[in-house]
C-alpha cells in the first residue's frame, strides 16, 4: 500500500499545481483585459464648463484630452477667447504658439463651439471688399466616430474656425462642433487623429441651475 500512497499523493501535489497554474494565468489574462479598458475621459477643470453649461441652460462638452501643453481650462492660461452671444451660442478656444529664434513656426489651436436651439449650419460672412453670405462651415470630407459621437467632418471653415478642420454633430437639439487648425507642427493626417482623440474624450456637462 505504501507505493499506491505515494502515487496518489503525487498525483495530488501535480494537479494541485495544474490548478495553480491554470488560476495564475487566468488572473493575469483577467487583468491584462481590465487594463486594456481605456480610462473613462474626465473634466480635469469642471467648474468653468459646468458654469458655461449654467449660463446657456444647454449641455456642453468639457475636453478630456487637449494636446500637451494645452490644459482645457476656462480662465487658464492658454484659454484666449470666452465668448457668450446673446442667442447664447458660445465659443471657447485654447491656444498655443511658439517662434524661436530660428523663425520656426509653431501652433496648437482648438475651438468648441456650441449653438443652442440650433441644428442648421450658421452663415458667415467672407469679409474683404466682395463679402457675402457662405456658410461657416464647408467642404464635408467624410465623418469621425468616436466616443459615442458620429461627427462630420469639415475642411473649409470661416471666422475664428478659418483654417482649422471641423468636427460637427447635433445632440439634444443643438449643434456642437470641434475645430482645430492645420499648421505646423500637424499636417493633415496627424492633425485628424488629434481630432478623433479629442472627440474621444469629450466630457458631457448638463446644466445644474437656471441662470
Amino acid at each position: 500500500m505504501p507505493p499506491v500512497r505515494g502515487l496518489l499523493t503525487l498525483s495530488l501535489l501535480l494537479g494541485l499545481c495544474a490548478a495553480l497554474a491554470t488560476g495564475c494565468g487566468a488572473d493575469k489574462k483577467a487583468a491584462a483585459a481590465v487594463s486594456a479598458v481605456p480610462a473613462k475621459p474626465t473634466c480635469e477643470f469642471p467648474r468653468g464648463w459646468q458654469k458655461l453649461a449654467n449660463r446657456i441652460q444647454a449641455p456642453v462638452y468639457c475636453p478630456g484630452w487637449l494636446p500637451d501643453p494645452l490644459k482645457a481650462q476656462i480662465g487658464g492660461p492658454w484659454n484666449n477667447i470666452d465668448s457668450v452671444s446673446p442667442n447664447r451660442s458660445y465659443l471657447i478656444s485654447f491656444v498655443w504658439q511658439d517662434t524661436d529664434g530660428g523663425g520656426l513656426f509653431g501652433e496648437l489651436h482648438v475651438n468648441l463651439r456650441a449653438y443652442p436651439g440650433v441644428t442648421k449650419i450658421p452663415t458667415c460672412r467672407t469679409g474683404g471688399v466682395d463679402s457675402r453670405n457662405v456658410p461657416c462651415f464647408a467642404a464635408p470630407a467624410g465623418s469621425v466616430t468616436a466616443g459615442g459621437i458620429k461627427a462630420r467632418l469639415y475642411t473649409v471653415n470661416q471666422d475664428a474656425d478659418t483654417w482649422h478642420y471641423l468636427l460637427l454633430w447635433r445632440r439634444f437639439g443643438n449643434l456642437y462642433t470641434l475645430s482645430e487648425h492645420l499648421a505646423p507642427p500637424l499636417n493633415g493626417p496627424k492633425l485628424k487623429q488629434y481630432l478623433k482623440r479629442e472627440l474621444s474624450a469629450l466630457v458631457l456637462i448638463r446644466p445644474t441651475t437656471a441662470t
